[in-house]
């Protein structure tokens, strides 16, 4: 039985001691057992055993509420507390033996607990009969941390937590509280200073401007999607269509609110499955306290955003995403987090998930906070959350957010203001160590999972795998085609011809990496103005030019990605805080637009040349890449089946090129698979009269040749008859 001196008892009621189970709970007396408990506001407390008979009136030792009595060693029990105003039975959390096993430390102090959110956080449990929930945090250099909620008045003396000193997490089991309550940690850091915090692991969260963690069902979802997951192959070169999503403004509700997850499935999925989209990709769903940093500032990494439903109702909607077949993709943010008192900003007290010197930790563009990724347990942290939203949510991809903000040390960053890697240089070293690390990871236990990077400098080897020295990224956004060729599409074509290069300079470097074509949410926003009112002319050459736009994209080598409301030329830049303009979808030019989306991605899924060889050299090959005068292009797409052969040419200016002569690969009719410029897409529906015929006159190289009709700011797909 441990000393119960004056000091140790003022240290337990005011909450300083560092071992609360050295001193709470049972211990042998040598006679039997001496049970203390600390009630703080208790009138009085009785030691009840198991049979309810012989209970044992416990004598305070303590004003604020200490109390202590014997019982025979070895006999159950439990607490009859009278609060004056109530009597109430509760289980004592400090009979319970440590819950963390030998193997949880060994992976915690490796690095390598890849499922932290089964280790760390609130995870409801049974122990010796009992119900509860046992909770863990890491914190290794606190005083003192307790678990605080309604359940104890949010008192952090209540329930102070056992320190596992080799991995520094306080852990405890707290009896009868269930699903739904609500928590926090309440830290004593080295300084004396009284934190409170959230759950980094926390499952669920409420939203703004409520900060605590919620105790969230443990339970597996019950999924239906077997044939999906079994077959699912991310690496692979098929078509990779995806449609770009803020879950919050697709559509709302007439009052302002966002749809929920279950209205998102009744409404979301159908309209992606008919535009013939392969995947769903989410801006962040992770819950975040400011909803104008559209998430990408989260401080919930294992916890979707409450204000659109349960955790379980996600998986639903993913559930049905799946059986529909479409597949969903998350943006995920491991390279800052915000500076909110209740987040992980000095966790403990101490620079613990960031760099301690704002000259590798604090992110001057975002006023955020960088992971300190040189510490194994922020690496576990990250990588399990990964892990987490494709293990536990089937989520089929994770795109990872500015990467090229972790790879170098000096980004934007001026002289002196960063710190060189232990060679002088500006790489991250140990960013890198750890992206390699989750692809590796991802590839081994998420199988048929994408990991996407959005990285905008020419870094080498990003989709090349770590064992050649890549980064292991199934894909990259190719940013600098994205910006190129917008710079390209919004120049009046009068003097397109001075900048012919912004559309073909990508393909200089096209098959490098595993590129994913992207116009997405960046690029509408903060006065860049729509996608179509990027571009010049009057309303028919505005639209005119965004079909000649998407139809040139999807004819791209490369796979696609798309931002909401681009699909039918919405007229207004994107607003986080309202819905799309859902009135324009349906007027004729709006719904020609989209008709043709429809039939870019039908034709991108079921033609082998397009959808087959994106990563593939041999697979492109330019017919007119220098025809600067008449701002034309033309360019086969082909696989090593001369049958599947497609030729798309395309005229940039609003001038119709009449008898236009372009050299093909083989001769005969050549069949107009599509045309943007048709009048069901709401053009002027000048072509070819369904294709034509080769003549036996030489063009650019080639033997055979085709005399054309271009329609004005018109992009023609051709493939030969079959």
């Amino acid at each position: 039985m441990p000393t119960m001196d004056d000091a140790t008892l003022d240290n337990l009621a005011n909450g300083r001691h560092a071992d609360p189970f050295s001193c709470l709970g049972p211990h042998f007396s040598g006679t039997g057992t001496i049970v203390t408990t600390f009630q703080p506001g208790a009138r009085c407390v009785d030691l009840v055993p198991s049979s309810e008979a012989g209970s044992v009136a416990m004598a305070r030792i303590h004003p604020a509420g200490i109390f202590s009595g014997e019982l025979p060693s070895g006999t159950a029990y439990h607490f009859r507390v009278d609060w004056g105003d109530a009597v109430q039975n509760i289980q004592d959390p400090y009979r319970f033996p440590p819950i963390l096993t030998d193997f949880d430390i060994h992976l915690l102090a490796q690095g390598r607990q890849l499922r932290l959110a089964e280790c760390l956080g609130a995870m409801p449990v049974t122990l010796e009969g009992i119900r509860g929930v046992r909770f863990a945090v890491w914190a290794p250099n606190a005083q003192r941390v307790s678990v605080v909620g309604p359940f104890n008045t949010w008192d952090g003396r209540r329930h102070p937590m056992r320190l596992r000193y080799e991995v520094g997490v306080w852990e405890l089991f707290i009896p009868e509280i269930f699903v739904g309550s609500l928590y926090k940690f309440e830290i004593l850091s080295a300084d004396g200073a009284v934190l409170l915090k959230a759950d980094p692991l926390a499952r669920q969260v409420q939203g703004p401007p409520e900060t605590a963690s919620i105790v969230a069902d443990g339970a597996v979802f019950a999924w239906n999607d077997d044939a999906w997951m079994q077959t699912r192959d991310g690496r692979s070169d098929t078509a990779l269509a995806v449609y770009e999503v803020h879950a919050a403004s697709w559509r709302r509700h007439p009052d302002g609110r966002p749809l929920l997850w279950g209205e998102l499935a009744d409404e979301l999925i159908p309209y992606v499955a008919g535009l013939g989209f392969t995947h769903i990709e989410f801006m962040p769903i992770m819950a975040h306290p400011f909803g104008g940093s559209w998430g990408y500032q989260p401080l919930s990494q294992f916890a979707p955003m409450p204000a659109l439903g349960t955790p379980a109702e996600f998986a639903n909607f993913i559930d049905r995403c799946h059986q529909a077949g479409v597949g969903v993709i998350l943006d995920w943010v491991p390279a800052h987090f915000p500076t909110d008192a209740f987040g992980l900003i000095r966790f403990d007290g101490t620079a613990l998930y960031e760099h301690a010197d704002p000259r590798e930790g604090f992110h001057q563009d975002w006023n955020t906070l960088i992971y300190n990724l040189g510490r194994v347990e922020v690496r576990n942290f990250l990588v399990a959350s990964a892990l987490f939203w494709l293990d536990r949510f089937h989520v089929d991809g994770i795109r990872v957010d500015a990467v090229a903000s972790m790879l170098y040390r000096d980004y934007s960053r001026q002289p002196g203001e960063w710190i060189p890697n232990r060679y002088g240089g500006r790489e991250n070293l140990e960013a890198i160590s750890f992206l390699q690390e989750l692809a590796t990871d991802i590839e081994q236990y998420a199988p048929g999972a994408m990991l996407i990077a959005e990285e905008s400098t020419a870094w080498p080897g990003v989709t090349q795998p770590v064992a050649n020295n890549g980064l292991g990224f199934t894909h990259k956004w190719n940013m600098g085609w994205m910006h190129d060729t917008l710079r390209y599409i919004e120049r009046d074509p009068i003097i397109r011809r001075y900048h012919h290069d912004d559309m073909t300079f990508g393909l200089i470097y096209a098959f490098s990496e595993r590129f994913v074509l992207p116009i997405s949410h960046d690029e509408v926003v903060y006065g860049k103005h729509s996608l179509l009112e990027k571009m010049p002319g009057d309303s028919w050459q505005k639209f005119a030019n965004l079909r000649a736009y998407l139809t040139f994209m999807w004819t791209q080598p490369g796979k696609k990605l798309l931002f909401m409301g681009q699909e039918f030329g919405q007229s207004s830049e994107w607003n986080h805080d309202v819905g799309l303009e859902w009135h324009d979808a349906d007027m004729p030019l709006h719904s020609g637009v989209r008709r043709l989306v429809v039939d870019l991605n039908r034709f991108y899924r079921t033609e082998p040349a397009l959808s087959r060889t994106d990563f593939k050299p041999d697979g492109f090959r330019w017919i007119i890449g220098d025809d600067r005068d008449q701002s034309i292009f033309a360019w086969v797409r082909q696989t090593h089946d001369d049958a599947e052969t497609i030729v798309v040419v395309s005229n940039f200016t609003p001038v119709p090129r009449l008898a236009y002569r372009v050299g093909v690969p083989s001769p005969g009719r050549w069949l107009e698979r599509l045309n943007s410029d048709a009048a069901v897409y709401g053009g002027s529906d000048m072509g070819n009269l369904g294709g034509a015929t080769t003549e036996a006159s030489p063009a650019h190289g080639m033997a055979q040749s085709l005399v054309l009709t271009l329609p004005p700011l018109g992009v023609l797909i051709l493939r030969k008859d079959r």
